[in-house]
């Protein structure tokens, strides 16, 4: 199931319904009710939904946003904070996002866990400028990698387990309102869960059908191009618990949220491992353009008619 996000255009519109008209005028009738949405819009969007104009595909954590967050801001709250009120306020957005996914129909709410506390500009953002100008076989890229690593395995503990404890609380809830949830893969090593604990969470909650894992192609591509992963061997090995995926290119080495086709991701072998008609949801940069975005949507249904 071929579906957009709403996070390409909301920043452009005050009024919900026109937001909803402007990407049903693309040709998407699936949506994605994303992050960074106002409170204002969601009467639009309820009316949007009540004519029939779209249906709602799932829904990104934290949807509306925090009043008192003004950006687009959808780590402003974090599982894994240090700040009690935080994780606490974390949890409300959360479980009012799965009150809305289930008023909508959504049949999956997507989930940021929270990170690690490294400053990514020392590590991730270090790395990408290294690979970008001396490339990733360097002696200087090869060791702040290793330290890199080293240095998230010793702390990252605590923080795992808050996000599970999190997740744990999310999943009663999930399970009242049907709707599954779909742990995000994140575009900065320094994010939680990184892929080995991806599957140890999985493992952890391998009862429980609600819980699975959302493919982010652009943000695992990110961590490719830094030699963190291989794509394609991730998502072989994670295949089992996907749910389903964000899809967007990336133009070398860290530019993501394009326009599919526009940058690097070979999709064919990848998409071999999402089933016909898991969600796969445009999630893209409010700077691409709706000419692009046409054209790119009318390559993928004659290369990918099945996805």
């Amino acid at each position: 199931m071929l579906a957009f996000s709403s996070c390409w255009n909301n920043h452009r519109h005050t009024d919900g319904e026109p937001m909803i008209e402007e990407i049903v005028d693309l040709g998407f009738s699936h949506i994605e009710l994303s992050h960074g949405m106002t409170i204002a819009k969601l009467p639009g969007v309820r009316k949007a939904f009540q004519r029939g104009l779209f249906t709602c595909a799932g829904v990104h954590n934290f949807f509306p946003s925090p009043v008192e967050v003004m950006i687009d801001a959808p780590d402003a709250y974090e599982f894994t904070s240090h700040r009690p009120f935080d994780r606490q306020r974390a949890m409300d957005m959360t479980l009012r996002t799965l009150e809305l996914a289930a008023e909508f129909g959504a049949s999956y709410l997507v989930l940021h866990m929270g990170c690690v506390p490294m400053n990514p500009r020392k590590w991730s953002q270090s790395l990408t400028n290294k690979v970008a100008t001396v490339g990733s076989h360097s002696p200087d890229f090869i060791k702040t990698k290793i330290a890199f690593v080293r240095k998230r395995e010793k702390i990252a503990p605590l923080y795992y387990h808050r996000a599970l404890e999190a997740l744990a609380t999310i999943a009663g809830h999930a399970a009242e309102a049907g709707v599954k949830l779909a742990i995000e893969s994140r575009s900065h090593y320094e994010d939680m869960p990184s892929e080995r604990e991806m599957l140890a969470l999985q493992k952890h909650f391998a009862d429980n059908p609600l819980v699975g894992y959302w493919h982010d192609f652009g943000h695992v591509q990110l961590k490719h191009n830094l030699g963190l992963l291989d794509h394609g061997e991730w998502l072989q090995r994670i295949a089992p618990h996907l749910i389903g995926g964000h899809v967007h290119d990336v133009e070398w080495p860290a530019l993501d949220h394009r326009v599919p086709f526009s940058g690097m991701i070979d999709y064919a072998p990848l998409l071999e491992y999402f089933p016909p008609g898991c969600p796969l949801v445009w999630e893209l940069s409010p700077s691409r353009n709706a000419v692009e975005i046409r054209n790119a949507h009318a390559r993928w249904q004659s290369e990918f008619p099945a996805m």
